[in-house]
């Protein structure tokens, strides 16, 4: 009887950890560049953040810590920000300013990166979306 009652605590176990686990794989967003100034001679300007559109924000969600990467020019620092999340899943410009995209020869592939971190400031999902600019 032990081992049936172990077995049974072990399988509903097994199917939290999975349902917080496929959520957490769930969590997806997609951005628009908004009003940013073109900008192609390799000197960024200092913009605020992008619009981001979130999908399947995990629960117990605090903030979002974004990060943007050239793909085309990975050793440079775009920099980021740290967005509140409280419920709303769009992230309107003005929460954070970063360096914006400037390719100086013609277009480059952009990546987004976003981790939702909890109120101990771990994180608990993660996300990427792409864009070329310009």
């Amino acid at each position: 009887m032990k081992f049936r009652n172990f077995a049974g605590a072990l399988i509903i176990g097994v199917a939290a950890m999975s349902s917080t686990a496929a959520h957490a794989e769930d969590f997806s967003f997609t951005f628009k560049w908004g009003d940013i100034p073109l900008c192609n001679t390799g000197y960024p300007n200092r913009v605020e953040n992008p619009i981001f559109e979130l999908n399947n924000v995990p629960e117990g969600t605090k903030e979002i810590r974004f990060s943007l990467t050239d793909k085309d020019a990975p050793n440079y620092n775009h920099g980021g920000g740290t967005a509140e999340y409280t419920g709303d899943n769009t992230i309107q410009p003005g929460a954070f300013k970063y360096q914006s995209p400037c390719p100086p020869n013609g277009k480059h592939n952009y990546e987004w990166s976003a981790r939702a971190r909890d109120a101990d400031g771990d994180t608990i999902a993660r996300a990427r979306s792409s864009q070329q600019y310009p």
